[in-house]
């Protein structure tokens, strides 16, 4: 077990590295320059450019720049934003990351409590109009786009009827619109997921075993086929655990939600490099760190993961 945990968080560790190396030499390929944008309208001259540049290191080889990131970040430091002068980058990240974790903590909530009972009642009433409606509705929220179910939530709820705010989070109110958003894909998701593992499982012989014993149907279903069937879906939620943080960009946008996706897509406008990076790296990191917890689990319970 020790062995294939050194395994795995070695690989983690070159995952990390080769994903903040391709993200440092795109950011190095990317049009513009950070510098006009932040001097802006002023008159420079180009020495006063060549300056700046000296002292962001941007006159540095592209190689010496990425040592001294790189070296920076193993100490902790994520740097200061070019844009934002004097903001540490560290502030703006976990400020952001504070904001797009409560989104997605509260749209996980609501459709994983809507769509496994949904999925799980779609299996059981297995071809009625229940689980054609509700399959039909899961096909639909995994087809179409978040952003354009945003926009016509914003045309509707805003601006015809004038229910909600079309932007922000400076009220209660303005949770809503993104949080259901979010929430129509994940339940999307995990009812199509939730409805045929519960098929699959109703087909198993200890169910048609308890079923024989006289066991209640309702017991049935809730002690041997929800419990068994939800053990793929928990391994699909923790997976989506890993993104949490990295799906919600174009609803942020849409929305204006001052979160992590908006400061990403900002930072990428404005070719604030260091945030851009700093951002990559910290989703990669979850990611990595989400996979290697769920693959020890498995290693855990099942021997022959390790042995592969």
């Amino acid at each position: 077990m020790l062995t294939y945990l050194i395994q795995r968080l070695l690989q983690g560790v070159i995952v990390i590295f080769l994903v903040s190396l391709l993200t440092f030499i795109v950011m190095q390929l990317a049009p513009g320059d950070p510098v006009r944008l932040l001097v802006g309208e002023a008159y420079v001259t180009p020495e006063q450019l060549d300056a700046i540049r000296d002292k962001w290191g941007l006159n540095d080889p592209w190689y010496i720049q990425y040592w001294t990131w790189i070296t920076n970040l193993a100490q902790g430091d994520l740097g200061t934003s070019i844009i934002r002068q004097g903001v540490p980058i560290s502030d703006m990240v976990r400020e952001a990351a504070g904001m797009t974790l409560r989104l997605n903590i509260l749209s996980f909530v609501i459709a994983t409590c809507i769509a496994i009972p949904v999925g799980v009642t779609a299996a059981i009433k297995r071809y009625s109009w229940f689980d054609y409606g509700s399959m039909l509705g899961s096909t639909l929220g995994v087809a179409v786009p978040n952003y354009w179910i945003g926009l016509m939530a914003i045309v509707i709820f805003s601006v015809q009827l004038g229910w909600l705010p079309p932007y922000g989070a400076d009220s209660l109110k303005g949770y809503i619109l993104p949080v259901i958003v979010l929430a129509i894909e994940e339940m999307a998701a995990l009812a199509r997921l939730t409805r045929g593992a519960t098929i699959e499982v109703m087909s198993q012989d200890f169910v048609t075993t308890a079923r024989a014993k006289g066991l209640a149907p309702k017991l049935v279903i809730v002690r041997h086929v929800v419990r068994n069937a939800l053990l793929p879906v928990i391994t699909i939620i923790g997976y989506r655990i890993a993104f949490i943080l990295s799906g919600t960009i174009v609803v942020e946008t849409v929305f204006a939600w001052p979160g992590l996706g908006r400061l990403f897509y900002n930072s990428i406008q404005s070719h604030d490099f260091q945030v851009v990076q700093a951002i990559v790296i910290l989703l990669t990191v979850i990611v990595v760190v989400m996979n290697i917890l769920t693959d020890l689990t498995y290693a855990f319970i099942d021997p022959r993961v390790r042995v592969r």
